[in-house]
């Protein structure tokens, strides 16, 4: 089997494991390390610091899809818990995170929130009503970073429905004095841009294609260590480098896909590493199952 000096410690144990086991293994989320979702936690860490004050930075967070935007929300959230307090009975929650909904209506959005923190309502209530319990909760609740995922689901609505969500979306920074942060495909930042207030008031911060550099070698690197493979692939030299890069377009979900495909692959046909034909056999099945 080897030394395994190539997996990371916690993955040796999962190598030593037999196909069932680790295929099982491959099906799990991970996490990668990589200098800009670095930058990105980093920014929210700052966020999360920052005293109350009349007006809190705001963050947009932009990309394409699959690029793991959503994956960074859900890793500070979980940094970041529920704090229930035993004496008041109100469940804390330093970091929110909900999605912009699919038809961005107010009374929609409202209705959202309330479902995110697990507060009574009524459907039918008018969106005063709405309005006025979710801005009570939130009071009592004190959240340091509202997330709103999915941003660019405003693009559905009507400008009227368009101008009243940013508007929304203003307002809770204001009235709350916590930090939002929203997300989105390259649209929210048109969308975003619409709004002189918006653009003075959110920082923009792209997670781009990836493209042939130390940082996508250096990625790359990272993902084959957590990958139960008894053998090095190598991930990070160059004629990987540039199939996977031809394969995915440079998206880091699709990387993802084609390299844990192409790991399961390994293991079934006893190679135990990933070759340039497997990336290129995953990115073939792949781009017909989107078909």
């Amino acid at each position: 089997m080897g030394d395994l000096k190539h997996l990371l410690e916690s993955i040796r144990l999962i190598a030593a494991f037999d196909e069932k086991e680790r295929i099982t293994h491959l099906r799990q989320d991970r996490w990668i390390d990589y200098p800009r979702a670095a930058r990105v936690l980093q920014l929210l860490n700052e966020m999360h610091e920052t005293p109350q004050r009349n007006r809190m930075p705001c963050l947009l967070l932009h990309g394409d899809s699959g690029m793991g935007k959503s994956m960074i929300i859900e890793k500070f959230r979980r940094a970041h818990p529920t704090v229930y307090d035993r004496k008041t009975g109100v469940e804390h929650y330093s970091v929110i995170s909900m999605e912009m909904p699919a038809s961005p209506s107010q009374r929609r959005f409202y209705a959202q929130l309330l479902q995110t923190i697990h507060a009574p309502y009524r459907p039918s209530d008018r969106l005063e009503a709405l309005e006025f319990t979710t801005i009570k909760l939130l009071t009592v609740i004190k959240p340091r970073i509202l997330f709103v995922d999915e941003i660019h689901n405003l693009l559905s609505g009507s400008p009227r429905e368009q101008r009243a969500a940013l508007n929304l979306l203003k307002f809770l920074a204001n009235k709350l004095n916590c930090c939002i942060v929203v997300s989105g495909t390259q649209d929210a930042l048109a969308t975003l841009q619409s709004d002189d207030q918006m653009v003075s008031r959110f920082r923009p911060f792209e997670l781009a294609r990836w493209k042939e550099n130390d940082e996508f070698r250096g990625f790359v690197q990272a993902f084959e260590k957590t990958l139960p493979l008894r053998q090095k692939s190598g991930l990070g030299e160059q004629p990987f480098v540039q199939a996977l890069l031809a394969a995915s377009h440079g998206v880091t979900g699709s990387i993802a896909e084609i390299l844990t495909g192409a790991a399961r692959a390994a293991i079934r046909i006893g190679t135990e590493r990933i070759t340039v034909d497997l990336i290129r056999a995953e990115a073939g099945l792949l781009a017909a199952a989107i078909v």
